[in-house]
């Protein structure tokens, strides 16, 4: 079964999100150089704190805790370096920390030195930069996991939607360096089923025909900041994690569908850019 992970800084829903099912929850420090990257789009900006790293970790039993830090970055006049950073949110209590927007082997590498074992190290992998030089990337000793994020990743191309990287088979060339490597690795976002642009069991359906170990539940499958009844926040993680995990035991039981779902993709992000092109 894929990890879900969910970002919140919200303790309630972080218990919610717990007691459906969802394996990860992604509090989300990150905010150094993103709203000049994603200027005007419509995109997650949390800039959540260590605080909420140590209250979010206070209500959980069983899933992990992972957090996004800045990219490598030395001590700004009102926020700290890197290193500084990194011990904090792991004295907070994060279980994987996650570095952004990195280019180089050269960022990674001080990445994990600061890490130095006390969590779980994930890349995320969203620069066009990165994936040139991928292949020398994947030899930093102490890469526990590798995300691609396809919404940065998508921009920095000049792609309009997301999901031509996996239409384009970019995603399948990287998912198969980082297998030969032996790092587990995930891929963008899920919408409820029947939910997203790109129905979410298409995308669910690649994750399982790529080897993919994880996925972030979306806005789409839940954004918790525009629903004020907790109630029916519960009820959209209960439901919509249950037909997530419906969806995967019929993936691991009938893999030969597999490449068909593959054509559709390409099929279904081809007629989506064409209409996007023309509006």
């Amino acid at each position: 079964m894929l990890k879900l992970m969910y970002i919140t800084n919200r303790p309630e829903v972080a218990g919610i999100a717990e007691s459906a099912g969802v394996d990860r929850i992604f509090v989300d420090m990150e905010f150094i150089g993103k709203d000049v990257r994603q200027k005007g789009l419509d995109t997650v900006k949390s800039h959540h704190t260590v605080q909420d790293v140590v209250n979010v970790k206070r209500v959980l039993s069983k899933a992990e805790l992972l957090v996004r830090v800045n990219p490598i970055h030395d001590a700004l006049p009102d926020y700290p370096s890197s290193e500084d950073e990194i011990d904090a949110v792991i004295a907070a209590g994060a279980d994987v920390v996650m570095l952004p927007y990195f280019k180089t082997a050269a960022e990674v590498r001080p990445f994990v030195r600061l890490v130095n074992g006390r969590a779980k190290t994930m890349l995320l992998l969203e620069t066009p930069e990165s994936v040139a030089c991928v292949d020398e990337i994947l030899t930093v000793e102490g890469v526990d996991e590798i995300h691609i994020g396809l919404n940065d990743l998508s921009l920095g191309y000049g792609m309009p939607f997301m999901f031509e990287l996996l239409a384009d088979g970019t995603v399948e060339r990287l998912c198969l360096k980082f297998r030969k490597k032996g790092v587990r690795y995930g891929f963008g976002g899920i919408a409820t089923i029947g939910k997203g642009m790109l129905p979410s069991e298409y995308v669910i359906k690649e994750h399982y025909r790529l080897g993919s170990t994880c996925a972030i539940l979306s806005r789409s499958f839940c954004d918790a900041a525009k629903i004020a009844d907790i109630n029916e926040i519960n009820d959209i993680f209960q439901n919509g994690v249950r037909e997530i995990r419906a969806l995967e035991r019929e993936c691991e039981q009938h893999s030969k569908f597999f490449f068909e779902n593959e054509k559709e993709v390409v099929r279904l992000v081809n007629r989506i850019c064409k209409d996007m092109d023309a509006n």
